[in-house]
């Protein structure tokens, strides 16, 4: 099982959880989504996760991944 984790702006409420988390557990591959809202981030596990494909997803929700620091 691999895990992901990307730092997320504009998240602000329980709706910005549904919304990411509808969106990137339909990436092939994507077992679990935890939307950590205190600390602007989500964490993805999955078999074989392809990083373009959750950036677009969470992207596609409406928000922004941050650049890596």
């Amino acid at each position: 099982m691999d895990e992901q984790r990307y730092h997320v702006t504009g998240m602000t409420c329980g709706n910005c959880v549904n919304h990411i988390t509808d969106e990137v557990t339909q990436v092939p591959g994507v077992d679990g989504v935890v939307v950590d809202l205190a600390g602007q981030a989500v964490t993805v596990s999955g078999v074989s996760l392809d990083d373009h494909l959750i950036r677009e997803a969470i992207s596609e929700a409406g928000y922004t991944v941050a650049a890596d620091r």
